[in-house]
């Protein structure tokens, strides 16, 4: 539906998108998104009143998206003179080139649809009439700040405000280039100007509640809430659940659920309501409210994935209440995919081979090329005719058209190595990575893996507890993590989802700049911890999920961080280095060759080696070897390197089906001999044997 009001407004049909838009909004009452592009159709029917309506709802329904404030700022210039439509904007400079306020709002409406170009000409364009005025500075720096030069809006806007210290279009501009900029103290100053300024701008205080949190100042973004709380008109859905994060940042529990409530009953659909609801279920036990919760959500909703997965999880694996729910699930939606799945999962754990084959067909017959069915077809397919698989996903290629043929390549490998010829598995993996190599991550430069070392301080009694767990690529960590995450742990694994966070443990070039000493271990320790919040840690407690790893890290950990565990993932190097051959890692890096790669493993590995040598940190090496012939015994691994008397086991049907066994190396012994000479020392130094 988006969509189509977007296409409708671009190319001029007004009375269209206007329509469409409204029947989003009744569809979809509590979707910001709609509210917004509603208030961008009735401004296109010159509708200025309804428009900024829409608009202020909008940011009520997303009071912490800057994204929906930003897009206000079109809809507050020169406020009086936005009931003149576009098309009267374009007739008045057609009339009198000379009307420097029309290029003034004409190009704050361009923002508004994110036509950048246009509003630049449109800058340039007022900027002969007056280059002085402060409006024009403002667009200007706007502009920079949708291009992304946030150094340069910063600038520009704040030259504009020194001119115009009271305008609140400028201000307003000002405070998203400071927000942009992480500069949050300047940008908590400017927004509670703002609202000191004008009750119009009482929306804001959303906004300026979560650059409270982002300053560890849980209490005063609680309080800067509380007017909007208490007004009807204004504590949506939205509100209530950025509260109740407040209020379990500060541990009040009872309080956070109790708005969660409130929240989820009005808006059934919100993730991140139910991602804190599960966080506090989870701690407090209490899964009759949350199944209760779930089940009310499910019964208004019920076409909701997202919630019958939620629901699912809330169910011993393979027991009778997950099969009712599955059974629930597939009742509501009987060809969705993912519920299918999830029936394929169960059948799996309850060891019904039939059943999974039967359930697999089913869903590539709706979803050609669906993984997790494919993959199950092919290695029954493969255990029982190694020969025919082969043929199998070689005649699919040969089908398939060319931006498909890529995907399939990976099956015929693993085909080819199960049927026993490894010396094509190879070429073929190795097709497949060199092609790709460009488009994925580059390797990174690990820095030297031995000390010295800053002086290790004392870990303060109470400090919240953290841990840091990395694997190289085929090292299993996904594993690890599966682990971790299946007994409620706070696992944090964002940085390999669309919403990575900004911080700089998600940069590598954090590495380079601890060694050159550009980048300070207190100040990165401040910024991974101002980004907390943000992903949803309010305790401080956290198990996070790296992309990298390298000792330099061990500046920061040791006087800073001395009671964090650093928990690796790892295998016999040359099994690592087959199964990123074949399947990919969590963190999409490139593999160039087998023998780029064979070094670069070396040497991260070396890391590893130093680390237990030196005993610089405490750490726990989790051999993901042996992980699926005793799973339990795995689980209590990761759970004592935690420090955890007990940890819920997972069944072995969540890691899927097994792929290399320990030493399938030894089967490519000589198409692989160079790279697997390069990792000789370093498997040897981890306690694998050299052969």
């Amino acid at each position: 539906m988006q969509d189509k009001i977007i296409a409708a407004l671009k190319r001029g049909a007004h009375a269209e998108a206007l329509s469409l838009a409204r029947l989003a909004v009744a569809e979809s009452s509590h979707d910001a998104y709609a509210h917004a592009l509603l208030a961008h159709a009735e401004r296109a029917n010159g509708d200025a009143a309804a428009a900024l309506h829409a608009i202020g709802r909008a940011v009520l329904l997303a009071p912490d998206d800057a994204s929906i404030h930003f897009q206000r700022v079109g809809f507050l210039l020169k406020e009086h003179r936005l009931d003149e439509a576009q098309a009267a904007l374009k007739r008045t400079i057609d009339l009198d080139p000379n009307q420097f306020e029309a290029y003034i709002v004409q190009a704050q409406m361009a923002i508004g649809r994110g036509e950048i170009d246009e509003a630049e000409r449109l800058q340039r364009s007022a900027a002969r009439l007056q280059p002085d005025h402060p409006w024009v500075k403002t667009i200007e720096g706007m502009v920079a700040l949708r291009r992304g030069d946030g150094a340069r809006a910063q600038a520009l806007l704040t030259r504009a405000s020194a001119q115009a210290p009271d305008d609140l279009q400028v201000l307003y501009a000002l405070g998203f280039a400071h927000l942009q900029q992480r500069s949050y103290a300047f940008a908590e100053q400017v927004f509670r100007r703002l609202i000191e300024l004008s009750a119009d701008m009482r929306s804001l205080r959303g906004l300026l509640a979560d650059i409270l949190l982002q300053q560890q100042r849980p209490d005063e973004a609680l309080e800067v809430l509380q007017p909007l709380l208490a007004d009807p008109d204004s504590a949506t859905p939205a509100l209530k659940r950025m509260t109740a994060e407040l209020e379990l940042a500060l541990g009040r529990h009872e309080r956070a659920i109790a708005l969660l409530r409130e929240s989820l009953a009005e808006e059934p659909r919100d993730p991140r309501a139910w991602g804190l609801a599960t966080d506090i279920w989870r701690r407090t036990g209490d899964l009759d409210d949350a199944r209760a919760q779930l089940d009310a959500a499910l019964a208004k909703h019920p076409e909701g994935v997202s919630l019958w997965q939620l629901r699912l999880a809330f169910e011993p694996e393979a027991g009778d209440g997950a099969q009712a729910v599955v059974d629930r699930w597939l009742a509501a939606l009987p060809d969705n995919v993912v519920g299918l799945e999830a029936a394929m999962h169960l059948h799996e754990a309850r060891g019904d081979d039939e059943a999974v084959a039967a359930l697999a067909q089913r869903i590539v017959e709706l979803e050609p090329g669906r993984t997790s069915a494919e993959m199950r077809l092919l290695d029954r397919l493969v255990r029982d005719q190694p020969e025919a698989a082969v043929a199998h996903v070689q005649g699919l290629i040969a089908q398939a058209p060319d931006d498909a043929k890529r995907g399939l390549m990976p099956w015929l490998g693993f085909a080819q190595d199960r049927a026993g010829r490894h010396g094509e598995a190879v070429l073929t993996w190795n097709a497949v990575n060199s092609a790709e190599a460009a488009a994925r991550w580059p390797l990174t430069a690990p820095g030297p893996a031995g000390g010295p070392w800053p002086e290790a301080a004392t870990p303060v009694p109470g400090t919240p507890p953290v841990a840091y767990l990395w694997g190289a690529p085929g090292s299993g960590v996904e594993k690890v993590a599966a682990v971790i995450g299946h007994a409620g742990y706070p696992l944090r694994a964002d940085r390999f989802g669309p919403n990575p966070p900004r911080d700089p443990l998600q940069n590598p070039d954090t590495i380079a700049a601890l060694n050159a000493g550009t980048l300070a271990p207190d100040r990165l320790l401040a910024e991974w911890r101002a980004a907390l919040p943000a992903r949803g840690v309010q305790d401080g407690m956290i198990i996070d999920w790296l992309p990298f790893w390298d000792n330099a890290l061990l500046k920061m950990l040791r006087p800073l961080q001395p009671g964090a565990i650093v928990m690796i993932a790892l295998r016999d190097p040359r099994d690592m280095l087959l199964e990123w051959m074949a399947f990919g890692s969590p963190v999409p890096f490139g593999l160039a060759s087998a023998n780029d790669a064979a070094l670069w493993i070396a040497r991260q590995l070396q890391h590893v080696v130093a680390l237990q040598r030196e005993q610089a940190q405490p750490h726990k090496i989790v051999r993901t070897d042996h992980a699926l012939a005793d799973v339990e015994a795995f689980a209590s691994e990761i759970g004592g390197g935690l420090g955890l008397e007990e940890i819920r086991v997972p069944p072995a049907s969540m890691f899927g089906p097994q792929r290399f066994a320990f030493g399938h190396w030894r089967h490519y012994a000589r198409p692989l001999a160079e790279p697997f000479a390069l990792l000789s020392e370093v498997a040897q130094s981890l306690g694998y044997p050299a052969e």
